[in-house]
Order: C-alpha cells, then sequence, then structure tokens
C-alpha cells in the first residue's frame, strides 16, 4: 500500500527539478534514454532524492548535487600521447 500524500509530493517535486538543467535532469535523460517510461523516470528520481534527503537528516549535512547525483564528466578529447 503506498502513500497517495507522499507519491503526489513526490511528483510534483521531481517534475519541477527536472525542468532545469542540472544533475537531476541529466538522471531522469538518462533513465529515458535507457528505457523507462516518463512516471517511472520520475518514480526512479523521487526514490533517490528522498534517500539522500534522509541521509543528510541523518548526518546533519547540507545538500549538494554533486555527492548525490556524482560528477557529472565531460566527454574526455582524444589526446594524442
Amino acid at each position: 500500500m503506498k502513500n497517495n500524500r507522499l507519491n503526489a509530493l513526490g511528483f510534483v517535486w521531481t517534475f519541477s527539478t527536472i525542468v532545469r538543467t542540472g544533475p537531476t535532469r541529466e538522471h531522469y535523460d538518462h533513465r529515458w534514454a535507457h528505457g523507462d517510461r516518463h512516471a517511472a523516470a520520475l518514480r526512479h528520481l523521487f526514490n533517490r532524492m528522498l534517500g539522500q534527503l534522509y541521509y543528510c537528516l541523518q548526518t546533519g549535512q547540507n545538500y549538494d548535487p554533486s555527492n548525490a547525483f556524482g560528477e557529472q564528466l565531460a566527454p574526455s578529447e582524444d589526446v594524442a600521447a
């Protein structure tokens, strides 16, 4: 059984974060590119964000997107050695 209020909150929270570019949008796009539909990608993103919120509350740390979603690496250029 799911909590409908939490589910509705998660949809709004994640949807509002993917309208701008950044780690959450990149995570959503990655999930979408690998076969998740919109709702599944949002659910996965919400799960990830909720886990990070829990971690921050437990450790007393501030939210940091690079910790939550990892460093987004630019494609490396081939360098002749």
